[in-house]
């Protein structure tokens, strides 16, 4: 007999918590440092002397004045305000998972945290080390022959592809010659934006029955003005494209590079290599497949490695080991210089190389398998949900780490879209799901991704949250449209995050727009 899964009990805390430069008194402390002995006075002199006259504020800065306390009270309640990672977030295309409270600390060590990157490379060694020692383990895991790790995430990582690609071009005497990019409709949006933004033009092909565009499409695309193939494989439908060392071949007869989007490398990880593949260079998501922390606008890592031919345009600086000591190497002059400051986001770096290291060659391998598995277990209950179907529903083969899913039959049924179901599902404790990269080629899609960390009892939950929110839909539809309904915060009014007059990005603008709307008001 199955037990089916307890649907959870949930309600957000809600706290009545102000914007904290809205707290405090004057005069109220923190922490209070007595006056400087007098010896020490005299030989230092004022503390504001040691500061350079350019450097000094003209005023105190205007900064809420609290007891810890006080900080400390208003960073919990806004801690109990969020659902985030440690409910089940099954945020597919974007791999979440546990980030282990070990690396944290470990990130934050003075032997990390304290350094600065224009240091002598001699006070860097251990830092350097770990640079180096993820670079052999990425080298070992695709075939390629050099990474690095400046790109602030996977878009960026993309964009210095295609800058390697015009140096690469340029080097050859045809980068005036070959100036278009093949791509496909189900890649990542990142690879025909950053391509555009390089400069080249883009070629999409589009999907064909099967699930990917067809070798014909392909060689109707090829041509001598072809300068690369960026293209991510499997896609977010979990389909994995059979002739892909085939693509490679026909664009490499061409006269073309080719570039791996390893976003979705979750469920291949330690079964294929993009160099043995035939593919000329490659990207991880390291803040994704790697086990370190994601979220909008912070810490991220693209990690980029290439073949040897085009290791010499790689960002500068490049960590080498010479037997003896690691160094940093700004001497390549066909370089195509920074993509940014120093030398990458290290923290994340340190993190991805403690979870490669804590699974091992066996543990990736196994990861990648339960990734699979998990994802096959969820499609395989989730269908048979009303309401939900899934891409390309003919196609009668195993997916890969994700499924894209569809809520269109729901929407015709009911009026209630796969936004509204995403608001209701996190009246249960759930995460959010992710929808699809535009455009839309399912309607109301939704792309659960269930990774190599979430237990089977959670995927059980997941599943059954989204079947009693679709039940409701049916039962219901307003109640559907109108969530959430247990959050911190019921549906708010989209319009004003469109309009700048509404919004603002600091405290100072947002004094500045608050006065003004008095102003009109009066």
């Amino acid at each position: 007999m199955t037990v089916l899964p307890k649907i959870p009990r949930y309600h957000a805390a809600v706290w009545d918590e102000p914007v904290v430069m809205e707290m405090g008194s004057p005069g109220r402390r923190g922490i209070t440092f007595p006056a400087a002995e007098a010896e020490i006075a005299r030989l230092a002199g004022p503390a504001e002397s040691l500061i350079p006259a350019g450097m000094r504020r003209k005023a105190a800065p205007v900064l809420p004045e609290m007891s810890e306390p006080d900080v400390l009270r208003h960073y919990l309640h806004l801690s109990q305000e969020t659902l985030g990672m440690m409910g089940i977030s099954l945020f597919g295309t974007c791999t979440m998972k546990y980030n282990a409270r070990l690396n944290e600390a470990l990130a934050s060590r003075p032997e990390l945290a304290e350094v600065h990157p224009l240091q002598d490379e001699t006070t860097l060694q251990g830092v350097l080390e770990i640079i180096h020692g993820f670079d052999l383990i990425l080298r070992e895991l695709s075939g390629m022959d050099q990474f690095v790790f400046q790109a602030a995430g996977g878009a960026d990582a993309a964009y210095v592809h295609a800058c390697v690609t015009r140096a690469w071009l340029a080097s050859r005497g045809e980068l005036g010659e070959r100036d278009e990019i093949v791509t496909s409709l189900q890649a990542h949006p990142c690879n025909p934006a950053t391509a555009a933004t390089a400069g080249f033009k883009v070629i999409t092909l589009p999907l064909e029955e099967n699930g990917y565009p067809s070798l014909e499409a392909l060689k109707a695309a090829l041509s001598p003005r072809t300068a690369a193939l960026m293209i991510n494989n499997p896609d977010d439908m979990g389909i994995y494209n059979p002739n892909i060392k085939e693509w490679v071949r026909l664009v490499h007869e061409a006269g073309g590079l080719c570039f791996y989007d390893h976003a979705n490398f979750n469920g291949v990880m330690g079964r294929i290599r993009a160099r043995e593949l035939g593919f000329d260079a490659c990207m991880y998501m390291l803040h994704k497949t790697f086990g370190a922390p994601k979220g909008g606008g912070g810490p991220a890592v693209g990690a980029y490695g290439c073949s040897a031919e085009l290791a010499p345009f790689l960002p500068r600086p490049i960590v080498g080991f010479d037997g003896a000591a690691y160094r940093l190497d700004y001497d390549r002059k066909e370089s195509i210089g920074k993509v940014r400051e120093f030398f990458g986001n290290i923290p994340v770096v340190l993190k991805a190389y403690a979870w490669a290291r804590s699974l091992g060659a066996e543990g990736i391998r196994e990861a990648a398998d339960l990734s699979v598995l998990g994802n096959n277990y969820m499609e395989h209950e989730l269908l048979k949900l009303p309401g939900v179907s899934r891409s390309h529903p003919d196609i009668d083969a195993w997916r890969m780490e994700m499924t894209r899913f569809s809520l269109g039959k729901l929407f015709e049924d009911t009026g209630v879209s796969a936004m509204d179901v995403q608001n209701r599902m996190v009246d249960y404790g759930i995460d959010a799901f992710w929808l699809s990269h535009e455009p839309w080629i399912v309607p109301q899609p939704f792309t659960p991704e269930a990774g190599e960390m979430w237990s089977k009892e959670d995927l059980d939950t997941w599943i059954a949250v989204l079947g009693k929110v679709i039940e409701e839909a049916y039962a219901d539809p307003e109640l559907v449209r109108s969530a959430p309904h247990n959050q911190t915060i019921h549906q708010i009014k989209a319009g004003p995050l469109e309009d700048p007059g509404h919004w603002a990005m600091t405290w100072r603008a947002h004094l500045r727009k608050r006065a003004g709307s008095k102003a009109k008001a009066a």
